[in-house]
């Protein structure tokens, strides 16, 4: 019954969105065709977070789950149990808000990085930004101060601001933002903190070692209600920073001096959108963890069902994004119940499956 449902709802929105006789990728993008595949694709972020919320080693009735969201379903007085109400609003329902945010973090900017390096197999990591959060968040584990609050974010997050600081300055010459100096200064300073990633991992006592893998394959478990609203306004005021820029960066894919030419500051436009997206990487990373592969395949996955105009793409990308990781997660957390698995190896199941497509399909 479940599945016609789902099955039903699909293609219910699907020819909303999609008239018969028109292509995904040919049609003008407009106002009205944005706002309607946002609107399919928080139907599809609701169904995913609702179906995640019933799902867990502990067992939460379908009833408590539509007592809460629909009270005007059920007559009379509503009662539900304490235990289901904490595992629910405690437990559940943020780590659910918190992939969503951390996943359409790392899907937006993939679009930019993949746009701004015209590189279809770019990704947020590339360009350093995982390495460097990465280093601060071992040094606050080793030190202790993870036992603080934002101890291990706050680190993790400086580490991440230094390393686009020195990837910033690395490929800015002559006042210009080189693309192809970028790519390989983030290269060059990921493969460098690799090297301090593997020390620190030598020099560490075992009982960080743990916490430090959890880490480095990325983990929701440790999310705090205080994480949140961080993480949501970074998201919220860098894509509409982004979204501002989506046709400048629809020019610059076509080539720079194109862009130029129609009136776009390229080097302004570049600039804006390589710190906007790293920064909102870095606090999307500072409190997940490093989870690869979802800032690649999503914006991938969007181009090929919408097309590549930024306009429609970043949206798109963004909530795809959510629902993504959600379900990754929820995979993560049930797959070995009641032990875990970081959210970082479901990704990595996925996306490297489909790197390597994406390489045979390029014929790299």
């Amino acid at each position: 019954m479940i599945k016609h449902f789902i099955l039903s709802f699909f293609i219910f929105f699907s020819s909303f969105i999609f008239p018969a006789g028109k292509g995904l990728t040919d049609r003008a993008v407009t106002l009205s065709r944005v706002i309607r595949v946002s609107v399919l694709l928080v139907l599809v972020l609701f169904l995913v977070s609702l179906i995640s919320m019933l799902v867990g080693p502990s067992h939460i009735g379908t009833a408590s789950l539509l007592k809460v969201f629909f009270p005007g379903l059920f007559g009379g007085e509503i009662v539900i149990p304490d235990m289901e109400k904490t595992i629910l609003f405690s437990i559940r329902l943020p780590r659910i808000i918190f992939a969503g945010l951390v996943g359409a973090a790392l899907a937006a900017a993939g679009v930019v990085f993949q746009g701004l390096l015209r590189n279809p197999l770019a990704d947020p990591y590339i360009l350093g930004i995982s390495g460097g959060s990465a280093v601060g968040a071992i040094i606050a584990i080793i030190t202790g101060v993870s036992a603080l609050p934002f101890g291990t974010p706050g680190l993790s997050f400086l580490g991440a601001l230094l390393t686009i600081i020195l990837v910033y300055g690395i490929a800015r010459t002559n006042r210009e933002l080189q693309s192809n100096t970028l790519l390989l200064a983030g290269v060059i300073v990921n493969a460098f903190f690799s090297a301090v990633i593997m020390f620190l991992v030598s020099v560490s006592s075992n009982t960080n070692l743990h916490s430090i893998m959890f880490w480095l394959m990325g983990d929701l478990s440790l999310v705090v209600g205080d994480d949140i609203p961080v993480i949501a306004s970074f998201m919220m005021v860098g894509f509409a920073v982004i979204y501002v820029y989506a046709r400048h960066l629809n020019l610059i894919v076509t080539g720079e001096e194109t862009a130029m030419q129609l009136g776009v500051d390229v080097e302004k436009t570049k600039k804006v959108l390589f710190l906007v997206a790293s920064l909102v990487t870095a606090a999307a990373v500072s409190v997940s963890g490093i989870i690869g592969f979802v800032g690649l395949i999503i914006p991938h996955i969007m181009r090929m069902l919408l097309g590549s105009d930024h306009r429609m793409l970043l949206p798109a990308s963004l909530l795809f994004g959510a629902s993504f990781l959600v379900v990754a997660d929820t995979v993560a957390r049930t797959i070995m119940a009641p032990a875990e698995l970081p959210v970082g190896v479901i990704t990595a199941l996925c996306g490297a499956p489909y790197f390597i497509y994406l390489l045979r399909r390029r014929g790299v």
